[in-house]
């Protein structure tokens, strides 16, 4: 074979194999939160990905590009708290949600009174904007 075709084909295989490298990867997930309480509908579990978003095992919804931006944030903060870096006080006994989010360096227990670390309240408004907004439940 000649030195362009070779150049030619190596090239094909290159683009071949990048396209399958990119296209169709799913993107990481970034935390799963579950939420219990007292009230109806308070069950939820959403896997947060790092585009997407599944709401008690449905299908995939795209979150919006400032979602994921707060996603991402929030994962950061989360992971400051689980390697101990930010302290955790004792909040009173849950008055209607208690929350499990769970990344890569486990899970975090913390009901809706805790207002500290900043990161726990703004999780759970971010948990309860996206059951909302995007996956079109009641809470």
């Amino acid at each position: 074979m000649s030195a362009p075709r070779e150049r030619l084909a190596a090239v094909i295989a290159l683009l071949a194999c990048g396209g399958t490298l990119g296209c169709g990867t799913p993107s990481p997930d970034l935390f799963v939160m579950k939420r219990a309480g007292t009230v109806p509908g308070a069950r939820l579990e959403l896997l947060v990905s790092d585009q997407t978003v599944r709401c008690n095992d449905g299908d995939a919804r795209n979150l919006t590009s400032v979602q994921i931006l707060e996603a991402r944030d929030i994962k950061r903060d989360l992971l400051d708290v689980q390697d101990g870096l930010v302290d955790v006080p004792k909040a009173p006994p849950a008055q209607f949600f208690t929350f499990a989010v769970t990344t890569e360096k486990g899970t975090l227990r913390y009901s809706d009174t805790a207002q500290r670390p900043p990161v726990l309240p703004r999780l759970s408004r971010f948990t309860r904007r996206v059951a909302i907004d995007t996956c079109g439940l009641r809470r």
